[in-house]
């Protein structure tokens, strides 16, 4: 980042106006409080040195101070103090409402734009930096709007200040006004070094936030590969460094403090001799000079106050641009307006489609892998179609193209005719339904993680569940559809999140349903009757399904054999047993490893006989 002053103050400030755009008001009341606070600040030099001059050089002179004189001097600077503290709690009121709605609505933003990016977006950015940029970076760019009214407020209080000191006496206040040109030079360094220091730190939150979300996303891996130990080592190399930033700003901070704070001292020595000279030789009267030294020092807040804002400014910026990258991303899914109907099973149908990742290369490049090459593929209503092919032949890539969660690059997507462009926001989700391998559990109930929020009843829940085989394990929790699954359903089994997942899909009668290997976590008896039972079920749906196990692909009506991105075969089971090496080949090789666990089951059966 810059620390070229003028830019960046300009840039500085322009961001600021966007906060202020958002919530003028508030905004508004903050400096008006702080205005209030500048007044009644520089009142009291005026009060303090009308109560000495009346009050307390009388009592002195006279030995004794009678109560109407106290009561004189309580009056009028408790007075004072008084309506002083109604304008801080304006001002710290207004600006923390202002402070916290605009970081709010910033975040509300950046969380719709998550939602509004596709999928291919989010493959490029960390889980960690996207929690960082909505949370971190937002508030480091609005932490601004503490300081800052009072900063505004109090420029009344310098003007205020400095006019009353020249009235009082012209000599000490041309001393006094040497100190806020010393202050505004040290304040200006200090910021020129603390700039890159403070973005240095704020970039450096994010790798952590990155790290930790990663090493805790993980944490199954981590244990059962015995990985505790490097990830602790990865996190504390990137927090020490953190420490390192953090240090410097701290050091660099100690460095200057103790010469701003300094400054105003040496200007309120420098007017207490010259007025006690003063005093001395009878141009002066006390009351003059203790009004003029409580001025310096109540005057150089200010200056700090503008300290404290150029102070954030640098973390504004930085938190800023990263934050403004999220909002001006682009590749945001545009939608059309057609409504689909809803008249039973959809029929499906990619036409030369054609997808490419983009991914890093080993120097740290961006390079373009095409992961689909012009595939075409079928789904006829009511029919099940099953995508068949080894590991990374593009099979999950093309359930996201049936569903949109991408778009392709070349070639179309259509459901019921329609391009999937065409349709309106909304319309793909609500006629097609997609349980992939890998489920997600909500931290909620069993009948929360099912309905997600849809209104459906217990029984419609029940039913649901019952098509997934999951009815038996679910009846028999503790507080049954009431249960909650824990984060991420870490008291379920695998198969288990995998059968509510499905419950979550067939709830909402899908025109399609995609299943990405979906029953992988489940033993095959179960997964005979998940399938039968979708099979008996499924005639207003269309269902695609990637599959692996014979049961699975002999229950598809079609079956489509996809090898390196391509669509190689397709037909029957027993057409493509007769006329496909590769689909073949990959059957086989399923067909064995099953007979092989099943007599290795036997044999353990019949040892333990």
């Amino acid at each position: 980042m810059s620390v070229d002053a003028a830019p960046s103050l300009s840039r500085s400030l322009r961001i600021v106006g966007v906060g202020i755009r958002r919530e003028p008001r508030w905004f508004a009341f903050a400096v008006a409080g702080s205005t209030l606070y500048g007044v009644m600040t520089v009142l009291t030099a005026w009060a303090i040195g009308k109560v000495t001059r009346e009050q307390v050089q009388p009592a002195v002179a006279a030995g004794h101070a009678t109560p109407t004189q106290l009561w004189t001097i309580l009056g009028w600077v408790a007075g004072v103090v008084l309506v002083n503290v109604v304008g801080v709690v304006i001002r710290r009121i207004a600006a923390g409402y202002t402070m916290y709605n605009v970081a709010a609505g910033f975040r509300r933003e950046v969380t719709r734009q998550y939602l509004r990016l596709p999928l291919a977006w989010h493959h490029r950015h960390p889980s960690g930096q996207l929690l960082s940029n909505a949370n971190a970076d937002v508030e480091a760019t609005w932490n601004v709007f503490a300081p800052l009214p009072m900063a505004i407020g109090v420029i009344v209080m310098l003007v205020a200040g400095i006019v009353q000191m020249v009235l009082v006496d012209p000599v000490m206040a041309l001393i006094g006004l040497t100190v806020f040109p010393l202050l505004f030079l040290a304040n200006m360094v200090f910021q020129r070094a603390m700039s890159p220091r403070v973005s240095r730190a704020q970039q450096l939150r994010a790798e952590v936030s990155e790290v930790a979300h990663e090493s805790f996303e993980a944490a199954l891996i981590v244990k059962s590969m015995g990985r505790e130990q490097e990830e602790s080592d990865r996190f504390e190399e990137v927090t020490r460094r953190l420490q390192a930033a953090n240090v410097e700003v701290g050091r660099t901070r100690g460095t200057f403090d103790p010469v701003i704070e300094s400054i105003p001292t040496l200007g309120t020595l420098a007017v207490l001799a010259v007025g006690a000279h003063q005093v001395a030789s009878g141009a002066l009267t006390p009351a003059a000079v203790v009004q003029v030294a409580y001025l310096i020092s109540v005057l150089a807040f200010p200056v700090r106050a503008l300290g404290w804002v150029l102070g954030e400014l640098p973390r504004t910026v930085v938190g800023w641009d990263r934050v403004d990258a999220v909002l001006k991303a682009r590749g945001e899914l545009a939608f059309g307006d057609t409504a689909l109907p809803r008249r039973g099973a959809s029929h499906a149908e990619l036409t030369g489609v054609s997808y490419s990742y983009d991914i890093l290369d080993e120097a740290g490049q961006e390079t373009t892998f095409e992961a689909i090459h012009g595939v075409s593929l079928e789904v006829p209503a009511g029919s099940t179609v099953a995508l068949v092919g080894p590991t990374g032949s593009g099979k999950t890539t093309l359930t996201n193209l049936t569903l949109r969660l991408v778009d392709p690059h070349r070639g179309h997507v259509t459901l019921d005719g329609f391009d999937l462009r065409e349709i309106a926001r909304g319309g793909v989700s609500a006629a097609a339904a997609l349980v992939p391998q890998q489920t997600f559990m909500f931290d909620d109930t069993v009948s929360g993680n099912v309905a997600l929020g849809g209104d459906y009843t217990d029984e419609q829940v029940w039913d649901a569940l019952e098509l997934a085989q999951a009815t038996g394990f679910v009846s028999e929790l503790p507080l049954g559809l009431q249960t909650r699954v824990g984060e991420r359903g870490a008291s379920l089994s695998g198969g288990q999140r995998q059968r509510i997942a499905l419950a979550r899909a067939v709830i909402r009668r899908p025109q399609l349903l995609v299943l990405d290997d979906a029953t992988s976590a489940v033993d095959p008896a179960v997964e005979q009757a998940i399938l039968a039972g979708l099979r008996r079920s499924s005639a207003g749906t269309s269902v695609l399904v990637v599959a692996y196990r014979m049961s699975t692909i002999t229950l598809a009506d079609q079956i489509v054999y996809v090898e390196g991105g391509r669509v190689v075969d397709h037909g029957t089971h027993r057409e493509l047993e007769e006329r496909c090496e590769g689909y073949q080949r990959l059957v086989t090789a399923y067909a064995r490893e099953a007979a092989e666990r099943a007599a290795l089951a036997a044999d353990e059966e019949g040892a333990s006989a």
